[in-house]
């Protein structure tokens, strides 16, 4: 699909609910009770903390369990500007920004994997390769053709996959090498991704469902569908599944029947959120809030 059919929208989808707002807000009492009649039990999310609003537009957090800290991806500018304004931070685990800018030298990076002492950060149309011990950039791949590449997600075999959400492309980096994955108008400008066993869980953002890719057939098999605009996936740890909407709104996904619940719904009040994180043994979900900037902490608790 051209560029034009494709990217619009999608930068309509982040400026429509753009927030003025830099004044860092209190705790409040946000907890969404969902009951799950399929799983017998209670979800709910208690806020627990957010950062102070140093995070410019931060479109992405990972979990680096080794260290024990988060890294956030922070655009600070227009998602699709190469202006070199872009950073990566580092949060700790009580909220405190302990370095905002960790990595530099960036233009609008987005989503981020972990892999062998490396962290990989997409970077519109490159990927980028840092040195996780000393801060360093050690690698970059321009992608050929690329346009908006968005998320990441890392196997079992240390292979790095990352959508293009502008060209309906997923590749992949494996032996230092980039190729081309999979491809398909209905892969519909593809975001968040997660890679488990035989497949690759995929939310879209401009078809607004959930699914994912059979690695066995490169086919896209669509489960859950009116999930808006499709950003970040998380595994909870039991079989099923976090997914946010970047206008802000995140679900459950039971993975059995698929069914879809809401836990959280920022919307209303003009607060993203982008690509989460879940970090399961903690029962911790963080989600960043792209124009808010900053990074928002919940406890997922099942009653």
């Amino acid at each position: 699909m051209k560029y034009s059919k494709i990217v619009i929208p999608v930068l309509v989808i982040f400026f429509a609910a753009c927030s003025t707002s830099s004044e860092k807000k209190e705790a409040t009492d946000q907890d969404v009770s969902i009951e799950e009649t399929s799983e017998e039990v209670t979800l709910r999310l208690e806020k627990l903390w957010e950062t102070d609003t140093v995070l410019t537009t931060c479109e992405s957090v990972i979990y680096d369990p080794e260290a024990d800290v988060l890294y956030v991806s922070n655009i600070n500018g227009q998602p699709l500007e190469k202006d070199g304004n872009g950073t990566i931070s580092q949060v700790d685990m009580d909220g405190n920004v302990v370095m905002a800018d960790w990595i530099t030298g960036l233009d609008a990076p987005k989503g981020m994997g972990i892999s062998n002492g490396k962290l990989y950060v997409t970077n519109i149309t490159e990927l980028v390769e840092v040195n996780i011990s000393d801060g360093q950039i050690t690698n970059r791949w321009e992608v050929a053709d690329a346009v908006f590449l968005n998320d990441i997600t890392v196997d079992a075999n240390g292979t790095i996959y990352f959508s293009d959400s502008g060209t309906n492309k997923v590749h992949k980096l494996e032996n230092g090498e980039i190729e081309e994955f999979i491809s398909g108008e209905n892969l519909n400008s593809p975001n968040g991704l997660f890679a488990e066993d035989g497949r690759i869980m995929l939310a879209t953002m401009g078809g607004s469902n959930f699914g994912y890719i059979d690695l066995a057939t490169s086919e896209y098999v669509v489960k859950t569908d009116s999930i808006g605009a499709g950003d970040g996936v998380a595994p909870d740890g039991d079989g099923h599944y976090l997914v946010s909407s970047w206008s802000g709104e995140v679900f459950h996904i039971n993975g059995d029947t698929w069914e879809k619940t809401s836990l959280l719904r920022t919307e209303p009040d003009s607060i993203q959120s982008a690509d989460i994180t879940y970090v399961i043994d903690k029962q911790m979900l963080f989600v960043p809030t792209f124009f808010n900037n900053k990074v928002v902490a919940y406890r997922l608790i099942e009653e």
